[in-house]
């Protein structure tokens, strides 16, 4: 999905009180975001992804009763126009500074913290859109490349299935990461609840480990992450294998991207060589 065509599916919900051609874009990846007056609409990229929007919804609905900081929902339902999945929330006022980790560790206590929602919570799928990510990856990548990260998939999915955690499972955020993190004007607000799982809650630790590791994160940012949270993930024996399974579901996420964008196809390149070298010193580049 382009940005032409999100337009022409934002313009057929008929949800903004302007013209669809006047919305901002804020964000194109699995969905792509539009900001227009106080209200933002997220376009998803296929209808596959419905269930998944309504979920995000009911997390929303659950968040605020709880009283976390997250962002609203201005509308009850998620939509499927045209087969895209449409929904629609408040807009945040403007960030005030850049999120940073130790932000999004004050979050996730508050969210670690919580018993389970009154509805069904998924476990946290990390690898499910390996297929998918591939196969809109087609023949734009090596097939052998494709074939690589689905055995890794398999592997570390197996390996995953058999870990003991040192936290009590519940409820995670599933993509916990700065950019998923709005600082406004009252503070730190959580963004992007549509990987909102019931899994280990190291999964949401893994993430920042991962970012000092592949990222580039200063080593003093991981840090004051890990003392604002008060434990450092990569004490866990498991941390391992939840860093391959996220560093595989990583590469197929960006080879989605490959058929439209050279330096898509140059970084899934680097990351799979990477990986298949086992060296862990390759730096990747966010996308």
């Amino acid at each position: 999905m382009d940005e032409a065509r999100a337009r022409d599916v934002l313009a057929g919900a008929g949800v903004l009180p302007g013209a669809a051609r006047d919305a901002r874009l804020l964000a194109l990846g699995e969905n792509a975001v539009f900001a227009s007056g106080d209200l933002v609409v997220k376009v998803g990229r296929d209808a596959e992804l419905l269930d998944r929007a309504r979920r995000e919804l009911d997390i929303a609905g659950w968040l605020e009763e709880a009283g976390v900081p997250a962002v609203r929902a201005a509308g009850p339902q998620a939509l499927l126009v045209e087969g895209h999945p449409v929904t629609v929330w408040h807009r945040l006022p403007d960030p005030v500074r850049p999120a940073e980790p130790r932000d999004l560790a004050a979050l996730l206590r508050i969210v670690h913290a919580l018993p389970s929602p009154p509805f069904a919570l998924p476990s946290r799928d990390l690898l499910g859109g390996v297929e998918r990510w591939l196969r809109l990856a087609g023949a734009a990548i090596d097939p052998a490349d494709a074939a690589y990260l689905r055995e890794r998939r398999d592997g570390f999915a197996a390996a995953a299935a058999a870990l003991t955690p040192q936290l009590p499972p519940g409820p995670i955020h599933g993509d916990a990461l700065p950019r998923n993190v709005h600082i406004g004007p009252n503070g730190p607000v959580l963004v992007d609840l549509e990987t909102f799982s019931a899994d280990l809650r190291e999964h949401d630790l893994v993430v920042m480990a991962l970012s000092r590791d592949r990222y580039g994160l200063p080593a003093e940012a991981y840090d004051a992450f890990t003392e604002t949270y008060g434990w450092d993930v990569r004490a866990w024996e498991g941390c391992a294998v939840l860093r391959g399974a996220r560093e595989t579901a990583s590469c197929a996420w960006v080879a989605q991207h490959a058929p439209s964008n050279p330096k898509a196809l140059a970084e899934f390149e680097r990351r799979v060589a990477s990986l298949r070298d086992g060296d862990e010193t390759v730096r990747w580049y966010p996308f």
